[in-house]
Formats: C-alpha cells, structure tokens, sequence
C-alpha cells in the first residue's frame, strides 16, 4: 500500500519517519516552501530537532503527489481538517483517510472521521488516535495506538500497512469512541495542568484525571461510543500520557494558565477549541460536563485557575 502523509508538522513527520525507518516509501507533503528545501537538501526535519529523515521519505510541496498514494495520513490541525479536504478534493477522492488530529470541528460539532465521510463520500474515513508524542515515535521508542476504521477489513488492511517493528497498531471498528476519547482528554489535559500550574498538588491533579475520565465516558457513550474503546488505548491510555507530561502542548497551556502566564496564540492546542465543542455538544444532549465547562472558561480567559478549582469544588456532594 502506497503512503503519503499530508502535514510536515512534528506528527506528520514523525510517522513518516517511523514508516520509512520500516522499509516504506512515504511521500510527506507540506505547505511551507521553505521546510521542503530544507527536508530535500539537509535532510532534517524542522519540527524534530536532531531527526535524520531516512532515504524513503520523499518531501514534497506539490500537492498533486498525493494523488498517486493509496492512503493519505491527515496530519493538519483538527479545526483544518475540512478546508484541506474541500481544497484537494480531486486527488483525495476514493482513498483511505485517515486523521491523525484530535479534535472535535468547532464550527459544526463534527468529529474527523464523520467529517471525512460528509467531505469525501467516496473515500474510506479512519482515524490514528493513542498515547504518543512525536519525538517518540521518530525516536523508534516502542509505542501502541489504535486505528479505527468502520469497515474492517480495510482497517485490517491499513494496521498492516501502517505498523512497524516499534510501532504497534490495534484495530477498532468504534470510530466514535476512539475519536472522542482522544479529542476530550485534550481538554482534561489542560485542566490538569491548569491545576499543578496553580500549585494545588498531585492529589487534586489525581482527581481531575478522574472526573475529567467520566465525562468523557458520559459524553462518548451518549454519542454511540463503546466503554471498551473509552477504556483502551485511544480513550485511557491517551489521558494518562497527556495529563502527566509537558510534552504535551495541551498540559503545557494548562500549566501556563494556572501560573496566570500568557500563551502564544500561534501555537495550536487542540483541547482549546474543543473544549467549547465538547460543552455545545453536552448542551445539546442535556449532560453536565463541569471540568470541561470551566476549561472552556478558563481558555475564553472569563475564569482564572482559582475561580475555576472553586467552581468545580463548590458543586453539590454526590455520588460517584
């Protein structure tokens, strides 16, 4: 199966890197000219510092290479996905697609997969979701995710196509679940980090992680998704890593938030936009999703980091 990654940015690279180390040919396109030159001449990728890109990557700027893979990596930021779609329609069409953003579309509450299928009704969606950070996986450092596809026999297909000695690939059909579970956690990342940011320790950020876990469980199981998917790799296994590391940009912003520190805008943090996502949508279904509420709050800057930790602590007693 022929490959092409759409997205030079760390990810995008880094998969690239993984499969090409494996013995793929990988074509990985990019937006900016100049990181081309730069990957074609030196053959370094400006998103991973100290990364050699091996022999089998063939970086592009042409996006009309994309139309001669069998499968197209999405490696664009989740709130993109759409207009990259609409712009390279043509040489899309009839692919594999598989998103590798966690996020929720903000504009319409459309997770990518469904996206994908609404733009591209003739190409097959998927979704590469599951703890990773891209200096990992460039590294050749061990790691699992899963790839959720609805047909399975392509899904099948593309877990073979896409795992490598280091790089471990399971499958699901629950595109729904593994979507959201990588999308939300986002958002409790930024939570968590928005309370060690604020000095109020590990047992509070303990708490979070939990109570951030059963609001995505809320949310994805009314949504059609299945508490196994919620419970792998793609839903548990992601909130762990991201809410324990500063690798993680949306546990770096958190952080940043909590010591009451300005954060480059430029910079994209999934878990940002979707945070107001994940709040309309529980809106819609009549849910109450409270650290995603004050997460909204605290991103739009209508709540510090101590407004926040007192909202969530003065709700009524329950039980759990």
């Amino acid at each position: 199966m022929s490959i092409a990654v759409a997205g030079a940015g760390a990810f995008g690279t880094a998969l690239a890197v993984a499969l090409a180390r494996a013995g793929r040919e990988v074509t990985l396109w990019a937006r900016d000219a100049a990181a081309v030159e730069a990957m074609q001449a030196e053959r370094t990728a400006p998103r991973l510092a100290g990364v050699t890109l091996p022999e089998g990557i063939r970086p592009t700027g042409d996006a009309d290479a994309l139309a001669q893979a069998q499968s197209v990596l999405l490696a664009v930021p989740a709130q993109a996905t759409r207009g990259f779609l609409q712009q390279n329609r043509a040489r899309l069409a009839g692919k594999a697609l598989v998103a590798c953003a966690k996020g929720i579309e903000l504009a319409s509450l459309t997770g990518q997969t469904a996206l994908i299928a609404e733009e591209m009704p003739d190409a097959v969606p998927a979704l590469l979701t599951g703890p990773s950070f891209a200096a990992d996986i460039a590294r050749g450092l061990p790691t699992a995710l899963t790839l959720a596809c609805r047909e399975a026999e392509i899904g099948q297909a593309l877990q073979h196509a896409l795992s490598t000695p280091e790089l471990r690939l399971y499958t699901t059909t629950d595109c729904t679940g593994a979507e959201l579970g990588g999308a939300l956690k986002n958002v409790i990342a930024i939570a968590c980090g928005a309370c060690l940011g604020a000095g109020y320790g590990r047992s509070a950020h303990a708490a979070l992680m939990t109570r951030g876990f059963a609001e995505i469980t809320r949310l994805a199981s009314a949504l059609g998704a299945r508490p196994e998917t919620l419970a792998g790799l793609s839903g548990f296994g992601d909130l762990v890593l991201t809410c324990s590391s500063e690798q993680s940009r949306n546990m770096a912003m958190g952080l940043a938030l909590g010591r009451g520190e300005d954060w480059d805008p430029a910079i994209t943090v999934e878990g940002a936009a979707t945070a107001g996502a994940a709040v309309r949508l529980a809106e819609r279904l009549g849910l109450e999703l409270p650290v995603s509420t004050v997460v909204a709050r605290m991103v739009a800057r209508e709540m510090t980091a101590p407004e926040a930790l007192r909202a969530l602590l003065d709700r009524p007693l329950k039980e759990e």
